[in-house]
């Protein structure tokens, strides 16, 4: 894997799970708890048709959650009742909370997707600019 390569996985992955467009960094992924629509900042659509990040959400939501409740039914639950559900009221409020950040991951790696497997009627926006930031301020500095 090339550098560039590499650094585009890791900084889009990033930015998914810190809730920020996975293409720009600067626009917000969701607006409330978890309605996603387009980057107000470069106008990526985040879930060009509906059902595109299944496969992300599945793995990167739902196996984890399901392998977490297994583990607690027949290891903790079974040899320690209340530490078991103690274990998992805990573990259930975690998945929560974490929930949108775990789905902007998988946001991240629908993107990565589409700019790794393009598809000609896919309009993903050109790469952003690389270097230090412009600063809209005239005059010296």
């Amino acid at each position: 894997m090339t550098p560039s390569r590499s650094k585009l996985i890791s900084t889009a992955l990033r930015r998914g799970l810190r809730k920020r467009c996975p293409h720009c960094g600067e626009g917000r992924l969701f607006s409330g708890w978890s309605q996603l629509e387009r980057c107000s900042i470069c106008g990526l659509v985040f879930a060009r048709n509906p059902g595109d990040t299944w496969a992300f959400t599945i793995i990167g939501d739902r196996l984890p959650i399901g392998a977490m409740i297994v583990l607690i039914y027949f290891g903790v639950l079974r040899s320690h009742g209340v530490l078991g559900l103690t274990v998992l009221v805990v573990l259930a409020a975690l998945v929560i909370w974490t929930a949108p950040n775990r789905w902007g991951a998988g946001i991240a790696l629908h993107y990565l997707s589409r700019v790794y497997f393009p598809d000609p009627a896919d309009s993903v926006p050109p790469p952003p600019a690389t270097g230090p930031r412009q600063s809209s301020r005239i005059g010296p500095r």
